[in-house]
C-alpha cells in the first residue's frame, strides 16, 4: 500500500473516450506529473470492452467491464452473455478490478420510457449477478435513481464498489456505507450553487469518500463553459484525470484538512472499495 499512499486515484475516468484519442499519452503523462498514480477506466457497452482494457495495459491503470444505462438501449440481445464471457476470459488479468460501469439513469427522459426502463432494470440486475458470480466489485450510475439502485443491491448482494458521482441524501450515502460502498465525488463538487453535494463532501465520513473525474466528462467549474459562453464561441472544457488534485483541494477546503491528508485517506478508502487496485500497490 505503501507506494500509493502517497498519490492520488481517479477512481473514475473514461480514457478509452474518444475525446482523447489524438493526445491520450500527454493526457496521462499530465496526470502523472501531478501525482495521479492510477487511474479506474470503466467501459460502457461490449463495443469499448477491448479499448478499456487496451488502454488501461498500455498506462499501467485499471479497468472495470460492464454495460452502461445510458448505453442499454442499444445493447445487443446477447450482451450479458459477452460480459460474462469477458469476464471469464480476462478473470486472470491482474488490470480487471471491477464490473461496471452499470446502474440506472432515471434523468434521461427517452429512458424512462417504460420498455427502455424495464431494459435498464433488467440489465442491472443481471449485472449484478455477475458481479457477484466473479467475485468483483461494482462501480455503481445512479442518477436520479438512488433508490432504486439500492432496492437492487438488497436483493442481490456484491462485494461492495463505488456509488459514482454521487448526489444523493445523507439518509441515503449512509444506506450505501452500511452496505460496504464508497461514494464518488469529483468535478460538481467544485461548483459553489451545488450547496447540498458540497455538505455531503464536507460532512460525510472521510472513510467513505473516494475521488474521480468521470473525464472527459463532468468538468469542473474552471473548465465549464455556460450556454451563452458556448453560444459565444467559447468551447467546453474537457475534463482530464490531471485535474484530480485541484478538486481534491476543493473538498479538503471544505473540510478543514490538508491535501495530504485528503490523498492518504481516499487512497486508502479506494483499496477498500476496490481490492483489486492493491496488486499493484
Amino acid at each position: 500500500m505503501m507506494a500509493l499512499m502517497y498519490a492520488w486515484i481517479d477512481t473514475h475516468c473514461h480514457l478509452d473516450a474518444p475525446e482523447f484519442r489524438n493526445d491520450l499519452d500527454s493526457v496521462r503523462a499530465k496526470a502523472a506529473s501531478v501525482k495521479v498514480s492510477k487511474c479506474i477506466i470503466p467501459a460502457v457497452e461490449v463495443a469499448t470492452f477491448e479499448d478499456a482494457r487496451s488502454v488501461a495495459h498500455r498506462f499501467g491503470d485499471f479497468y472495470a467491464l460492464g454495460i452502461h444505462p445510458l448505453y442499454v438501449e442499444r445493447a445487443a440481445p446477447d450482451d450479458l452473455t459477452r460480459l460474462d464471457e469477458s469476464l471469464s476470459l480476462h478473470a486472470q488479468d491482474p488490470n480487471l478490478v471491477a464490473v461496471g460501469e452499470i446502474g440506472l439513469d432515471y434523468f434521461v427522459p427517452e429512458l424512462n420510457e417504460p420498455a427502455l426502463k424495464a431494459k435498464q432494470e433488467r440489465f442491472y440486475r443481471e449485472q449484478l449477478k455477475l458481479a457477484r458470480s466473479h467475485a468483483l466489485p461494482v462501480i455503481l450510475h445512479v442518477r436520479r435513481s438512488v433508490d432504486a439502485v439500492l432496492k437492487g443491491l438488497r436483493g442481490i448482494e456484491v462485494p461492495g464498489g463505488i456509488a459514482h458521482a454521487f448526489n444523493g441524501s445523507q439518509q441515503q450515502a449512509q444506506i450505501f456505507i452500511d452496505m460496504g460502498f464508497k461514494l464518488g465525488f469529483g468535478g460538481a463538487v467544485t461548483y459553489e450553487r451545488a450547496t447540498r453535494l458540497r455538505e455531503l463532501a464536507a460532512t460525510l465520513p472521510i472513510e467513505s469518500l473516494v475521488l474521480e473525474t468521470d473525464a472527459p466528462d463532468i468538468p469542473p467549474h474552471w473548465l465549464y463553459a455556460t450556454a451563452q459562453e458556448r453560444n459565444d464561441g467559447k468551447p467546453q472544457g474537457r475534463n482530464e484525470p490531471g485535474e484530480l488534485p485541484k478538486i481534491a483541494a476543493v473538498i479538503a477546503e471544505l473540510r478543514g484538512i490538508s491535501e495530504q491528508e485528503l490523498m492518504a485517506q481516499t487512497t486508502r478508502n479506494a483499496l477498500a472499495a476496490i481490492p483489486g487496485l492493491a496488486r499493484f500497490s
